[in-house]
């Protein structure tokens, strides 16, 4: 792929053609967007750094952030669809926790640092 000239040159060498063809990769970019798009609620925020920490069924979640469960339920379904969470059946109870991907860890240890705090188990 040939690129145009940029129209200031600032010694812009061969990683600049690297920056560039990555940049024309729109659907990578759009994936970022779409998980952002999911934490982009203070609620769903709230739900997922909950479920980083425990596996709790929506009664639970409920009663944790003192919303109702079809609430919880409406916040749970794009994380879970998102891959964030996973959700595992017991009977008739379903429990959700964040799923062990390097996204959800990588997620996780950005809210913590943004908020300046430290996950429950490794307060000492």
């Amino acid at each position: 792929m040939t690129f145009t000239k940029l129209p200031h040159y600032h010694g812009e060498g061969e990683e600049t053609a690297v920056i560039r063809k990555q940049l024309d990769d729109i659907e990578h970019f759009q994936t970022v967007a779409e998980v952002f798009k999911h934490l982009g609620d203070t609620t769903r925020v709230r739900i997922f750094w909950l479920l980083c920490h425990c596996e709790e069924c929506v009664l639970n979640i409920s009663a944790m952030l003192d919303i109702s469960s079809p609430a919880v339920s409406h916040h749970l379904r794009p994380l879970k669809n998102s891959g964030l969470i996973i959700g595992r059946r017991e009977g008739k109870e379903v429990y959700y926790r964040a799923a062990d991907t390097r996204q959800s860890r990588l997620l996780h240890q950005m809210i913590e640092q943004v908020m300046e705090i430290t996950c429950p188990e490794l307060r000492g």
